[in-house]
């Protein structure tokens, strides 16, 4: 990937993160990038293209750091606290590889593209479904079967999507720590 076309989508994904796609227009994206409008249609032919190119970018960087979150854990219930603990990271800016906390940048953007149907919507949806198989994959040391270990991640995202409203809506920074009391009863009721 060239330097500049890294440029517009880290620009991007910074003033989207903040304030919205649609809030954005592409001048605002060039002046803050210093990169010039040919450049910028030489990498993405619409601003929805950009934004397709946004919503991978932060797909990545959010799996991949969640990833090497679940990788310094020992055990499986260790893993599924290291997820709490990592959101109560980011919401409190302690990771500096997310950007300060503005809320689910998944969320806030299929929010803004409210068709199910929609391209983007659907990238964000996919998003959800690759952390839920993270999660879920964690849980198979835990549990006795693949069936368990869905049923547990789902609710864990549950938990997990309610954190990250609850810490941007409310502005209750502790909404991961709270989540994870819940997630710890959850699983003591579920794995005896």
């Amino acid at each position: 990937m060239s330097a500049k076309r890294m440029q517009l989508i880290e620009t991007a994904f910074a003033l989207f993160y903040c304030k919205g796609v649609h809030a954005v227009g592409i001048n605002e994206v060039l002046a803050e990038s210093g990169v010039a409008k040919k450049t910028l249609y030489h990498h993405f032919d619409s601003k929805e293209a950009l934004i397709a190119a946004v919503v991978d970018y932060r797909d990545q960087r959010f799996l991949s750091w969640l990833e090497s979150r679940f990788a310094m854990a020992k055990s499986g219930l260790e893993k599924v606290e290291t997820l709490f603990d990592a959101l109560d990271d980011w919401f409190n800016d302690r990771v500096s590889a997310l950007m300060p906390f503005h809320g689910c940048f998944f969320i806030n953007v299929s929010g803004e593209y409210g068709d199910l149907d929609h391209p983007i919507h659907q990238q964000c949806a996919r998003h959800k479904q690759r952390v839920a198989a993270l999660i879920e994959s964690q849980l198979m040391p835990l549990v006795n079967s693949s069936t368990q270990a869905q049923q547990i991640s789902q609710s864990l995202c549950l938990l997990k999507e309610g954190a990250i409203s609850q810490a941007h809506v409310q502005g209750d920074k502790n909404a991961a720590l709270k989540a994870k009391q819940a997630a710890r009863l959850l699983i003591s009721a579920v794995i005896k």
